[in-house]
């Protein structure tokens, strides 16, 4: 609660102090909250926006705490992009009272939402998050596009006099995004039906699987979060699906504790696999763009799946 209380009182204060709506440059002050977003937005928005990231590189969105300088920033905002649904649960009450401030704009608005089934199998235990929205609408290009669009309208209502390079950035972004995703569908096409099922850290992949003819059949940690804990009988679970399955790889996150998933790779003969989820690569992964960042995780998909 004082911690609470004191980020509150340094965003009002940032927050009286903070620049009209755009910068004596004429640039909209924009905000996203992920790398992930944040590369979208810069591929619409270009140089007539300045961009700021709350997000640091190999951040876990599901466990991120904001400081008072990302206060500060949120408050000097004219436009903050988030993904939405339910995902930037630490930003709070912070994100709220920016509007005041900012506009909100959700990118994943308009995508066809997931929900966390409350069906289990092989004794594993019903997740907490059971019947909540997957928040995890950026690992399908498909989606991205809709982002795309969404983002291309915010900028040019908040700023109608960059609207044709808004207008043209976004086009030839979804072009690129169009021809990513039937990309990955030729390259998932390639692995064997029978070894389409996938084994994850948590559940964080069930729109590309919907997209791409996947199947998400188990996870180390139950739920959207990788703040969760499984428990010794959801292990024991597991362990029944990937040995049913035949199941060789265990894919994990980037940003998360590989403790709980090598021992399972180890007691089951599965390798583990990383892939990024929720933020983009280091400098040098391959997985600096968002582009990247699909491209890798579906070349390590394929590969191990194959």
């Amino acid at each position: 609660m004082k911690k609470l209380l004191l980020l509150t009182i340094v965003f009002l204060l940032a927050a009286c102090s903070a620049s009209p709506a755009q910068t004596t440059s004429g640039k909209l002050n924009v905000v996203a909250t992920t790398t992930i977003i944040g590369d979208i937005v810069q591929n619409v928005g270009g140089d007539a926006i300045n961009l700021t990231v709350l997000l640091p590189v190999g951040a876990d969105p599901h466990s991120f705490s904001p400081t008072p300088q990302d206060i500060t920033k949120v408050a000097k905002a004219d436009i903050i992009f988030v993904n939405g649904f339910g995902l930037e649960q630490f930003l709070g009450d912070m994100v709220e009272n920016a509007a005041t401030q900012a506009t909100i704009i959700e990118v994943s608005q308009g995508v066809e939402p997931l929900t966390l089934a409350t069906v289990v199998e092989d004794g594993q235990t019903q997740p907490a998050e059971a019947g909540r929205v997957d928040p995890h609408t950026w690992t399908s290009p498909a989606n991205a596009i809709i982002f795309v669009r969404n983002i291309e309208q915010a900028l040019a209502a908040a700023d109608p006099a960059h609207a044709e390079i808004f207008a043209e950035n976004a086009k030839k972004y979804t072009a690129d995004l169009t021809a990513l995703d039937e990309w990955v569908q030729a390259q998932i096409e390639t692995i064997p039906p029978a070894n389409r099922k996938l084994v994850t850290g948590h559940t964080a992949f069930g729109y590309y699987a919907k997209r791409y003819g996947l199947e998400q059949i188990g996870t180390v940690i139950p739920g959207f979060s990788t703040a969760a804990e499984p428990s010794a009988q959801d292990l024991a679970a597991l362990q029944n699906t990937i040995n049913r399955y035949g199941i060789k790889a265990i894919f994990i996150g980037a940003t998360v504790n590989p403790t709980v998933s090598a021992r399972i790779a180890e007691d089951t003969g599965a390798r583990l696999v990383r892939l990024y989820t929720g933020s983009l690569g280091e400098k040098g992964s391959g997985a600096e763009t968002y582009i990247g960042y699909i491209k890798y995780n579906t070349n390590a998909i394929v590969s191990a799946l194959k």
